[in-house]
């Protein structure tokens, strides 16, 4: 009896320690972009007027949203020719934060998002909002930066997925650690 209740015991201890490992894991999932035409195609047409922001940021209903009104995007006719418009739709909706895992800031953000919300902007979700609450808006009018959606201009490494406190440097205050 002795002998089961210790082999029990050990086999609970070891799926404990296997489903922390892997929750750690996850977390520390480096982003890994899709690669190839599509996202090419994405970086060229949407990086032309700001920051190709990673599809994993918002639900395949706010790119559906967001492909269907290009004409006034923000104030801009961003209309693009069938074929291109089909490509980056197509790559947005595959990897949208609703059609694969996603980890890091990007997943909160996207967590962060009601079922009944369909953003446009990734600055309208709570958890960004949420995050940039403590930044002077001086800090963010400022010519250097501009706007809370310009990312690249305080986070180092946005454009590769990395928004980590560690890459943070705001313009005339420098790190930012909260």
């Amino acid at each position: 009896m002795k002998t089961i209740i210790t082999t029990i015991t050990t086999a609970l201890l070891i799926g404990t320690v296997t489903l922390y490992g892997d929750g750690d894991r996850k977390k520390k999932q480096p982003y890994m972009p899709e690669t190839g035409k599509a996202a090419e195609l994405y970086k060229t047409e949407c990086g032309a007027c700001h920051m190709a922001y990673q599809p994993e940021f918002l639900p395949k209903r706010s790119w559906e949203k967001m492909m269907r009104t290009l004409s006034e995007h923000f104030d801009t006719d961003a209309t693009l020719d069938r074929e291109e418009y089909r490509t980056i739709q197509a790559y947005l909706l595959r990897n949208a934060s609703d059609a694969k895992p996603v980890y890091g800031d990007t997943g909160k953000i996207a967590r962060s998002i009601r079922a009944e919300q369909t953003p446009l902007r990734i600055s309208q979700t709570r958890y960004f909002r949420k995050e940039h609450r403590e930044i002077p808006k001086r800090l963010i009018v400022q010519k250097e930066v501009r706007s809370i959606a310009n990312c690249t201009a305080c986070h180092t490494k946005a454009e590769k997925g990395d928004y980590s406190e560690r890459a943070i440097f705001i313009p005339n205050y420098g790190k930012w650690d909260d």
